[in-house]
């Protein structure tokens, strides 16, 4: 009886966030989206445990490649902003912040968008894909120009923030299934190969819960938000695996189980705390930890995806390397629970 997640054991939960982050921090990346997921993570786990150590190592990191000088920006290296708000909250250095601020007036002013303001999907300083909305925008710039506003107090970028999230939902929640499709192209009103992936319901569930710990319902946005995830979720729970995971293309069980959105899924149902989906959210919790190894690699990961032609081509993406974003959401995933466990054992003292 009682909660599932209850029933986890702490220790075992900052053991495992230990092993997790040491792994990560010993990978290499450059600044882009990939480290920018992977530090999200470390920043969410230095808040979940306090340890400072995490972001000492990942400070040093940052701070070499600011004096190696940074590429031109894009939407998915607008990620790295995630690790730049954190480490000025842990470390109370300004430059941290005045980099983070840069990647604002990027987005404000430089970075390419469609229709009334869509932020369109790039992977590079070019024109990658002209009119294109992708799930992964959500996470990559959204959520950090939401956090970003929040602590800025700029209530211009909050509202491009909670915008983007609202244009993202129309273009990509398929209204019979509530899933979200991968990517949206706005010149032929299509949805592309039409599949419904998983870590673009990752990036859209994980993002969608955060943001509403961030407002509250005196927005105008909030319900709305509310109302995408909870639809969301209700199609997700029925798709979960037996092992605890989703399908890399979530309504065919021909593809395989991947990880890195079984991870953000997970996490959205901690952070979201609809009851009935404690049990996924634990099931998911023993799948993951069925995925990482002895020295804290996320495993069964996929790798990078476009767009893909079909299924078939989702499937043949590789899953065999340890990635930035498996990482990333594991540890975000992770960190959910045990804040949610210390949340409980507060709740619990204060009622002895």
């Amino acid at each position: 009886m009682g909660n599932p997640l209850d029933s986890i054991n702490r220790a075992e939960l900052e053991s495992t966030i230990d092993l997790v982050v040491d792994r990560t921090l010993a990978m290499d990346f450059r600044w882009d989206w990939p480290g920018g997921v992977a530090f999200y993570g470390v920043g969410q786990a230095w808040r979940a445990t306090g340890k400072i150590e995490y972001m000492e190592k990942l400070a040093a990191w940052v701070d070499g490649y600011m004096e190696l000088g940074l590429p031109p920006f894009m939407i998915n290296a607008m990620a790295m902003g995630h690790c730049l708000l954190d480490l000025h909250d842990a470390t109370g250095d300004k430059k941290y912040l005045a980099l983070a601020e840069k990647k604002i007036a990027y987005l404000k002013k430089d970075a390419l968008r469609f229709g009334d303001g869509v932020l369109q999907h790039t992977v590079s300083a070019g024109n990658d894909f002209p009119g294109q909305a992708w799930a992964d925008t959500l996470f990559m710039a959204a959520l950090f120009m939401l956090r970003a506003g929040m602590k800025l107090g700029d209530k211009e970028l909050v509202a491009d923030a909670l915008a983007q999230y609202g244009w993202h939902e129309e273009f990509l929640q398929d209204p019979e299934t509530d899933l979200y499709f991968h990517a949206y192209d706005d010149r032929t009103k299509s949805h592309l190969s039409g599949q419904r992936w998983a870590r673009a319901n990752a990036w859209a569930a994980y993002t969608m819960a955060s943001a509403l710990k961030q407002i509250n319902y005196m927005y105008p946005e909030f319900m709305a938000i509310d109302g995408s995830l909870r639809d969301q979720l209700a199609a997700l729970a029925r798709l979960q695996g037996e092992s605890g995971l989703w399908h890399t293309i979530l309504d065919d069980s021909r593809s395989y189980e991947e990880v890195s959105a079984s991870a953000g899924i997970g996490a959205a149902m901690v952070l979201y705390d609809y009851p009935l989906h404690a049990a996924r959210a634990a099931k998911a919790y023993a799948g993951l930890l069925a995925n990482i190894d002895l020295k804290g690699g996320v495993r069964n990961v996929s790798a990078g995806t476009a767009v893909m032609a079909s299924v078939e081509d989702y499937c043949r993406v590789p899953k065999k390397r340890l990635q930035g974003w498996g990482q990333g959401l594991a540890l975000s995933f992770l960190s959910a629970l045990l804040d949610r466990a210390k949340s409980e054992e507060k709740a619990q003292g204060a009622k002895k």
